[in-house]
């Protein structure tokens, strides 16, 4: 598919996708949301992809919300606002729908909305350059689709000084609250994440899937129902090809060669 917002490539196993309107600072517009949502989908739905890159052209990663679009949404009615408000939050659904991982490379400011799509990513690595930080509240606006990734992610207090001060951090600042997991030079950070995401892309495409599904799952779940569930689904792994596959491999001393099932 043709992409008007974004770049998407494969390399190998991995999905790249990158928001491309560096003169605008990769705002979340209502056509770039619509396109992120069908890129990542996409991915997901391949096969052969098993790990996805986001990531941003140009100086920064994601500027968040387009205000020409929030201008906008001032002439629309209600009923207009919630319905276009549910189809942007899909976006924000797929971190917890998708079971390819996805990982975030910061190359830059990140803030708003992108520090949202930064906490929904499974994995973020970040350029020294990054910035993030909520900074809606500069703007008379609230964090409200991403404030449960930002939560997960930094926890209850750190999310309520987050959003409350509107503080931009740096990208060693961010990585104290786990927002990101690793921070390397500009000029290193496309092939670190490269580097990260062919790792996560050499597994069990299956255990990766059942890692994320498992995790996912139990997340709100009554611990003794959660020990039952994984014990169901544990089942699955154990009487996979890929387990025979992973355990003939190390066995042999030679690489694995998965069939995702």
């Amino acid at each position: 598919m043709y992409y008007e917002t974004l770049i998407y490539e494969v390399i190998g196993k991995v999905a790249k996708i990158t928001l491309n309107l560096p003169e605008m600072r990769n705002p979340l517009t209502e056509k770039s949301t619509q396109e992120l949502i069908h890129a990542i989908r996409t991915a997901d739905d391949d096969s052969t992809i098993h790990a996805i890159i986001l990531t941003g052209a140009g100086k920064a990663f994601s500027a968040g919300g387009d205000l020409n679009e929030f201008k906008k949404n001032l002439e629309k009615t209600a009923p207009e606002l919630y319905f276009e408000g549910k189809a942007s939050t899909e976006l924000f659904k797929l971190g917890a729908e998708v079971t390819t991982p996805l990982i975030a490379s910061v190359n830059g400011p990140a803030l708003g909305g992108g520090t949202g799509l930064v906490s929904m990513c499974h994995l973020a690595i970040a350029s020294t350059e990054a910035k993030l930080g909520l900074t809606e509240l500069r703007l008379g606006l609230v964090p409200f689709v991403i404030m449960p990734w930002v939560r997960r992610a930094v926890g209850d207090r750190k999310m309520m000084e987050m959003m409350l001060t509107a503080e931009i951090l740096s990208a060693e600042q961010a990585k104290e609250l786990n927002l990101v997991h690793r921070v390397v030079e500009p000029n290193l950070l496309e092939e670190e994440t490269m580097k990260l995401a062919t790792q996560v892309a050499s597994f069990s495409p299956l255990a990766v899937k059942l890692s994320l599904e498992s995790f996912f799952n139990t997340e709100q779940m009554d611990i003794m129902k959660a020990f039952d569930y994984l014990t169901n689904l544990r089942l699955v792994s154990f009487m996979s090809e890929d387990l025979k596959e992973g355990a003939s491999a190390f066995l042999e001393k030679r690489q694995p060669s998965w069939s995702g099932k």
